[in-house]
């Protein structure tokens, strides 16, 4: 049975062509997986706030918030995550450093899948990528 729901907020950020991922610590739940940097939302807080926070406390940088490109809902033993996925840059000059998390990668699109990520994250990324697709041709790439 559910008894507990958290919003969860992460950041797809690119540069040069490579996605910034990040490893859970040890002591986390879901100990080792990957996943785009982000966080819990506090009670009371916007979606953004919380991602510049927490992209702040474990990450060490500050970023400009974009759209929200991706929504999964997911339930695990226990509890259910509501994980938003925010496209962000990096603002001038800052250089990510893992500082609450294990370890930081930058990767090609390509080789997401050789990372383990959590389940809610694997079936929102899956959707980011086919927005991609789909949007490819439709604008002009940045």
């Amino acid at each position: 049975m559910i008894t507990k729901s958290i919003r969860v907020v992460s950041a797809i950020i690119q540069k040069n062509g490579k996605y910034l991922i990040s490893q859970r610590r040890e002591d986390a739940s879901l100990p080792l997986l990957w996943e785009f940097p982000g966080g819990r939302v506090e009670s009371g807080e916007s979606d953004v706030d919380a991602l510049k926070r927490e992209l702040q406390e474990r990450i060490g940088a500050e970023i400009d918030v974009g759209s929200p490109v991706a929504f999964r809902r997911h339930d695990y033993e226990g509890y259910s995550v509501e994980l938003v996925l925010y496209e962000a840059e990096l603002k001038a000059d800052e250089i990510p450093e893992a500082k609450r998390v294990k370890s930081l990668k930058w990767i090609d699109t390509a080789d997401l899948s050789e990372y383990p990520f959590p389940p809610a994250d694997r079936k929102t990324i899956d959707e980011y990528q086919d927005l991609v697709k789909r949007s490819r041709g439709k604008k002009p790439q940045a």
